[in-house]
């Protein structure tokens, strides 16, 4: 009996040390990391993504690759992260409306993009109202009465149907109870264009894209959506200040697919943190009009739960679909 008892002591042992030794092999991370961009290449998201992704190569040992994905409106690339391992070998960077309302607009998704584990928030923007160099409203209390006085007769462009630029404008028609014509576009590349050229009135985008056509005269900014004043436009009063409570900004952040243990989400989100701090960091978000963040995944979390409560009722009320 002693003897079987030593024998189950030593298998016991044995055991242990092969779990362990597993345990010790699968540290994360021990090969490469794939962070997915569901949009075409050369816009900000892929300047951020690349950037936060070097830093982690160089933190975390291992390589880390940023892959372009387009397609769907963005959904091909989420759900090829959505169905990938859970292992934090795949993210996900996205922009806050793909994980909020994304399924609302999309009521054939076949993914639910709530279930993402949240890692961290790259980055938070405002959008701005942005209108031709020559229409008759300066700010946007101006614009307001122009447009009561001339119902229907002015129009704005979207980068395409339920982006953040048509919610937004749709939020504020909803408020003010006015009519303006929404003319999506297909990216925002076109609709400013057509912006600079005369060919629509109104725009609700971002500086990141805008800001060369605003220095150069083309068009002029009415009013900020974020929650204080631009410091490089301090004379433009934010929206709010007309519409309190109504702010139009928006953020870039990275997840994992739904299951990914806590441990690798926070490890993740501890290292962007640190990437986000340093001073090469604020040098290039400057540089593209952004405020690094570097969220924890509960301030994530907490950020998709706002987005889903301010944009949910303005999609339900008007029936927004995607395309």
């Amino acid at each position: 009996m002693l003897n079987r008892l030593w024998r189950s002591v030593g298998l016991a042992v044995v055991l242990a040390s092969l779990t362990s030794g597993a345990f010790a092999q699968a540290a994360y991370p021990n090969r490469l990391i794939t962070i997915v961009l569901p949009f075409a290449p050369g816009g900000a998201s892929d300047i951020m993504t690349r950037f936060v992704g070097e830093y982690m190569k160089q933190k975390l040992g291992q390589s880390v690759i940023a892959e372009n994905r387009p397609g769907a409106s963005g959904n091909l690339g989420a759900e090829t992260v959505y169905r990938a391992a859970p292992d934090g070998y795949t993210l996900l960077t996205a922009p806050q409306l793909s994980f909020s309302v994304n399924h609302l607009t999309n009521p054939t998704l076949r993914f639910d993009p709530q279930k993402f584990e949240p890692v961290s928030v790259l980055a938070t923007y405002p959008y701005v109202l942005f209108a031709r160099a020559d229409l008759p409203a300066n700010t946007f209390a101006e614009l307001i009465d122009y447009v009561r006085a001339n119902p229907g007769k002015l129009n704005y462009a979207s980068p395409g149907v339920i982006g953040m630029g048509h919610l937004a404008m749709e939020a504020i028609k909803l408020r003010e109870k006015v009519d303006i014509v929404h003319v999506p576009y297909r990216g925002t590349a076109l609709a400013l264009t057509d912006l600079a050229a005369g060919h629509v009135d109104l725009l609700i985008d971002s500086m990141i894209a805008a800001g060369p056509h605003v220095e150069s005269g083309k068009i002029k900014i009415l009013a900020v959506g974020g929650e204080e004043r631009m410091p490089a436009y301090p004379n433009v009063a934010t929206i709010a200040e007309k519409l309190p409570g109504l702010h139009f900004y928006t953020w870039m952040a990275i997840a994992a697919p739904p299951g990914t243990p806590k441990a690798i989400t926070q490890l993740l989100s501890t290292t962007i943190a640190e990437a986000l701090k340093t001073p090469e960091a604020k040098e290039v978000f400057k540089s593209l009009q952004v405020d690094p963040f570097g969220s924890t995944p509960d301030e994530m979390a907490s950020l998709i739960k706002e987005g889903y409560e301010t944009w949910a009722p303005v999609i339900t009320k008007l029936g927004i679909k995607a395309d």
